[in-house]
């Protein structure tokens, strides 16, 4: 399966402090090999994966590829955008 990173989740990748990238990364080589499936509440046409207690990373899959679109690191960033589809 195929990663496709969305622009700006590439910008939040690369604005994350290194020891969160190597996280965040490790999480990423995991959903290379088999993606996990918890599709998002309240009808938002994503999913979501924990990274840590307060990361998340949102994505979208296909038939063939897995389609990154945000690297939230605080919970607070994630409800922001999680909110905004209420």
């Amino acid at each position: 399966m195929e990663l496709v990173f969305s622009d700006s989740a590439k910008k939040e990748l690369a604005n994350l402090p290194q020891d969160m990238k190597a996280v965040f990364l490790m999480h990423l080589e995991k959903m290379h090999s088999r993606p996990p499936r918890k599709h998002m509440k309240h009808g938002i046409p994503c999913h979501v994966e924990k990274v840590t207690k307060q990361a998340r990373i949102i994505y979208d899959i296909s038939e063939d590829r897995t389609y990154i679109l945000h690297c939230f690191t605080s919970h607070k960033e994630y409800e922001h955008w999680y909110s905004s589809y209420k």
